[in-house]
């Protein structure tokens, strides 16, 4: 596999599960005795990634703390909070320029969703040397709470389009940027990568492929979800625990 480094954004306040979780940031909520953030964590390394950097911004100190105690085996991960809101893209451009490492491209997550689906087929759309970004797309019944992503016959990536109701591809927020692309970026804050990046992207014609998969996914971001995340791991994603 191409080098590969990883960010998992995991700056934001998770406002609809505040009062549930008050005092921790949200990617530290515990599921299956473990900070959902670190489940993210076993399965990037299991994808052969061995450097992780997580982009912190609300409690990131109870992030880096957690880190800096627990050390995990065969993947090294760095925490760097922005301390100011930067938006999603503004977080991970921080968190690459602070690293100095400039891999051959980067895979970037959030800190509050899992998709249990393995990275092989992501990862070889950059086989083509044209494509500068890769976006995984979740295929869902309903894309009324996400919005979805239009794409060509070839999966070329056209436009993301407002919520409405019935089947399509979501955003799974997992994406792999090659690094050369990332001074294409706006150079703006808070940057978006739905409303900024991607955009602007597709306006300097830069390749963006759309790499759609039928794989259970979860994001923890309102109760409802959140009360799902312990079923989630266990059914998918114990098989990845190695001890600290």
């Amino acid at each position: 596999m191409i080098d590969i480094k990883a960010v998992i954004l995991a700056g934001g306040y998770g406002t609809r599960i505040k009062h549930l979780i008050s005092d921790i940031p949200k990617p530290m909520f515990r599921v299956a005795d473990r900070p959902f953030i670190e489940w993210i964590i076993f399965h990037i390394r299991q994808q052969g990634i061995n450097k992780g950097i997580i982009s912190t911004g609300y409690l990131g100190e109870v992030i880096e703390e957690y880190f800096n105690k627990c050390k995990i085996s065969g993947i090294n991960i760095n925490c760097c909070q922005e301390k100011t809101r930067l938006g999603t893209a503004g977080g991970f451009i921080h968190a690459v320029k602070q690293s100095n490492l400039h891999p051959e491209a980067w895979l970037v997550m959030n800190g509050d969703s899992l998709v249990a689906n393995n990275f092989e087929k992501l990862v070889s759309y950059l086989d083509d040397q044209e494509v500068g970004c890769v976006i995984l797309g979740i295929s869902v019944d309903d894309t009324s709470r996400y919005g979805s992503l239009v794409c060509d016959n070839s999966n070329n990536l056209l436009h993301f389009s407002e919520k409405e109701h019935g089947q399509g591809c979501i955003n799974g927020g997992i994406y792999i940027f090659r690094h050369r692309i990332l001074e294409y970026f706006p150079s703006k804050y808070p940057l978006s990568f739905e409303y900024d990046v991607f955009p602007t992207l597709l306006q300097q014609n830069i390749k963006i492929k759309v790499c759609e998969v039928q794989s259970p996914f979860l994001d923890i971001g309102t109760p409802e979800t959140l009360t799902q995340a312990e079923k989630f791991i266990k059914e998918n994603f114990t098989n990845l625990i190695k001890p600290c």
